[in-house]
């Protein structure tokens, strides 16, 4: 059975709950199609995610890599196309702030994404789950592990596929924050696992 690294993020900036963590946790170790998850959640830390994401995928090796992360305030999932070469954004959760910074100085201006982003897109629409390709990543921490895997992937000559998909706010979330739309957990966590079943029998 294949490998797939999925990884979720902590808590950030105003947002008291991250839904990623939870739906990585209880993914860990399921079998999703012809993959079995192996899953970890990584820092809100520009000096520190991307590093974290390496040193997962060298320890454990995946045959692909998918990123979660939350956008409060988008109301579909949104698989990401691209990831761009910058750092840019509201203070980390060490304090650490990043303006126009370029990640990789050997990196190009941007990567495209190599999972079936179209194909997850349609099969989530099919089930009824609201969802669009997103053209933006932006330019925090997601946007930052997208690029560092994908930047890791091209570098080392590695055919793994790898990138990242947005997800709403749980209602939990939703009710602390006041402020956001939302989804069900439920739903969120099977979002997640119809992109990784379309992964599964794309590639």
């Amino acid at each position: 059975m294949k490998t797939l690294l999925l990884t979720g993020f902590e808590p950030f900036l105003n947002f008291t709950i991250n839904p990623t963590m939870r739906i990585v946790e209880e993914l860990h170790n399921q079998e999703i199609g012809e993959y079995k998850i192996h899953s970890e959640v990584l820092p809100v830390d520009f000096e520190v995610a991307g590093k974290k994401l390496i040193e997962h995928i060298d320890k454990i090796q995946p045959d692909a890599v998918i990123s979660l992360g939350l956008a409060g305030g988008r109301y579909k999932i949104t698989p990401e196309r691209i990831a761009i070469n910058i750092n840019d954004g509201a203070p980390d959760n060490n304090g650490n702030v990043r303006v126009d910074e370029t990640i990789q100085s050997d990196g190009p201006e941007a990567y495209m994404s190599t999972l079936p982003v179209r194909a997850m897109v349609n099969q989530l629409l099919k089930e009824g789950l609201p969802a669009e390709v997103s053209n933006t990543a932006g330019t925090y921490l997601c946007n930052h592990v997208m690029y560092q895997g994908l930047h890791y992937a091209k570098k080392y000559n590695k055919n793994t596929p790898s990138g990242f998909i947005h997800i709403p706010a749980s209602h939990e979330l939703a009710i602390q924050h006041g402020k956001i739309p939302s989804w069900s957990h439920d739903d969120l966590k099977k979002a997640i696992v119809t992109c990784i079943k379309v992964l599964s029998e794309t590639l």
